[in-house]
């Protein structure tokens, strides 16, 4: 793991940044049954490095590898890997859709209502969907999406 900084909102943040070796996101897209592809290869190595990410800081971050790469590509990339499970679209109210590759696991969010970073928060309690409702009305449950706002460690030490 390295530690990379990045601006979210309006201050920089420390984040462990997750390195994955090319052959292992060749080999998660081969097992989703798509094509590996140098956009595609980008695209989820963008996502793995920068959770909780926007598409336009996706875009950036992609271009960094594939300088002539569109934004059509790269929102295509980004339905493509959503739609096989490989990588997880939220978009907490008020915020632009978001994408991190932290997927299967039911896990929840924080969200700062000063400066906007989000952070992860394992399952409430038990297993999927953590929730337990009063009336499931006939569905069958397999997932629950809760998210937390507050204040996050930095901007609770600022004044308001």
């Amino acid at each position: 793991m390295k530690t990379t900084r990045f601006l979210t909102g309006s201050r920089q943040v420390d984040r462990l940044r997750c390195v994955v070796a090319e052959s292992d996101l060749q080999h998660l897209l081969r097992g989703a049954a798509l094509r590996v592809t140098r956009p595609r290869l980008a695209v989820l190595d963008a996502v793995h490095a920068h959770p909780h990410a926007d598409t336009e800081s996706i875009i950036q971050a992609t271009r960094r590898h594939l300088p002539d790469v569109s934004h059509q590509a790269v929102y295509d990339v980004l339905r493509a890997l959503t739609e096989v499970g490989l990588v997880r679209r939220i978009q907490p109210s008020g915020s632009v859709a978001r994408y991190e590759a932290r997927v299967g696991d039911n896990h929840h969010h924080m969200v700062c209502r000063s400066c906007g970073v989000i952070a992860d928060v394992d399952c409430a309690t038990g297993t999927a969907p953590c929730l337990t409702m009063s009336d499931d009305q006939g569905f069958t449950v397999d997932e629950a999406e809760v998210t937390y706002w507050g204040r996050c460690p930095a901007c609770s030490t600022t004044s308001s």
